[in-house]
């Protein structure tokens, strides 16, 4: 195919100084990023000054360090917001998409929902938004999980089917991080709400990589990591309408989250201060809040664009490899820059070993999904999860060196 250059890539690559380091003498490909990105020095540089310049506690404190501190914190609150088209008080600080699922699930299900109740989700789900939901077995609740078609896709018939009058909660993620499969949020939560059900979305596949906007979603809760993101590790957040997450109870107790305290009784701090207890992740949440600066500077829709580009150009070139089988839709318009795949009977592991041989970085095993590994019937899989600083020829070398495994493992 004809790839065509919207980014100015060799600008973006230097703003990634890991990029530039070579692994086992050979250049560095980094195609973990479904796992986690690479951080621009724009984001390290915003913690640095942090540290450097503003370090202290935030929200309480009157001296000019704490107010610069609370400042750069709440703006870059701010920033996420609006980038996901909330309101900075929908937006709850956390861990990650991980610990923003488990504070629906304690905050929101725990309290409400009872025996008979039921939640749907589906089979393609990572991990932190499978076992999440499976605790609330013990209340009588009951799981279901829509199931996919043969080509990756959710089989939204089946999904509709699951719905009933007692269903509460429907969640899935937004962009699969095994198949790369881009689902209909907007079209499940029509489903989800004409049965009275709210929908949880993990997002941390999709914020990343493409334009998204929780009120075209009618999502009522959505997911992010700002690891996914260009941002640090150990921040994420979690959007909720703010009617559903003022009738939500916290989950974590402390400081910060209070408005006043007795001896025997407590009162809590509004929205979204309520649901962070503790000193938070200041630091991490400056650095997210960079990391939204970078990705605005560039645009989500040139990033999408770039990466439906890549993800063509390697599916074109993984097709010429012999005995290599690719999961998930076929059309790079229909998936996230995500391209799982296995050569031959070679296994998953062995196969990263070999890529990072020659600098290659990818992920090899089960994902985070094996109900998925167990639906695809697969022990694991190679998985090449591209970004915005990821080129056609690095693409090259992924398909020279599975072409070259080819005659290491002597495949006919």
């Amino acid at each position: 195919m004809l790839f065509q250059k919207s980014l100015d890539m060799q600008g973006v690559r230097a703003d990634f100084p890991i990029l530039s380091r070579t692994v086992n003498n050979k250049p560095l490909v980094y195609f973990d990023n479904a796992a986690t990105t690479q951080k621009p020095v724009q984001v390290m540089q915003a913690m640095d000054d942090y540290y450097r310049q503003h370090n202290a506690n935030i929200h309480r404190g009157i001296h000019a360090l704490a107010e610069e501190a609370t400042e750069a914190h709440e703006n870059a609150r701010a920033k996420i917001a609006k980038l996901i088209n909330a309101k900075p008080e929908e937006m709850v600080f956390t861990r990650g998409t991980t610990e923003a699922i488990n504070l629906v699930a304690y905050s929101w299900a725990l309290n409400r929902l009872q025996k008979g109740d039921e939640i749907v989700s589906t089979v393609m789900e990572h991990h932190s938004n499978l076992v999440t939901w499976q605790f609330l077995r013990a209340k009588g609740v009951t799981v279901k999980h829509a199931d996919i078609k043969d080509d990756g896709t959710l089989d939204l018939d089946n999904l509709a089917a699951l719905l009933t009058d007692k269903t509460r909660l429907v969640t899935l993620t937004q962009v699969s991080n095994v198949l790369g499969t881009i689902n209909p949020v907007r079209a499940v939560a029509k489903l989800a709400h004409e049965n009275g059900a709210l929908v949880l979305v993990d997002a941390a596949q999709s914020v990343p990589h493409m334009p998204v906007d929780v009120k075209s979603l009618d999502c009522d809760f959505l997911a992010l990591s700002g690891h996914k993101m260009l941002g640090p590790t150990g921040i994420g957040c979690l959007y909720g309408r703010k009617h559903l997450l003022e009738g939500m109870e916290p989950f974590m107790f402390g400081g910060e989250m209070i408005r006043e305290v007795h001896l025997d009784s407590a009162k809590w701090n509004e929205l979204p201060y309520k649901f962070e207890a503790g000193t938070p992740n200041i630091a991490g949440a400056i650095g997210l809040g960079a990391a939204v600066d970078y990705l605005n500077r560039i645009g989500l829709e040139t990033i999408r664009r770039h990466e439906v580009q890549l993800t063509e150009h390697a599916l074109e070139a993984l097709r010429e490899v012999k005995g290599l089988q690719v999961y998930g839709p076929a059309a790079a318009e229909d998936r996230g820059g995500v391209i799982s795949f296995n050569l031959a009977d070679i296994h998953a592991h062995d196969m990263a070993t070999i890529l990072d041989s020659e600098g290659i970085a990818v992920r090899s095993g089960h994902h985070c999904a094996q109900p998925l590994m167990e639906r695809l019937g697969l022990p694991a899989t190679s998985r090449a999860s591209f970004y915005l600083y990821n080129t056609a020829q690095e693409v090259d070398k992924l398909a020279e060196t599975l072409q070259q495994a080819r005659k290491v493992f002597k495949l006919k």
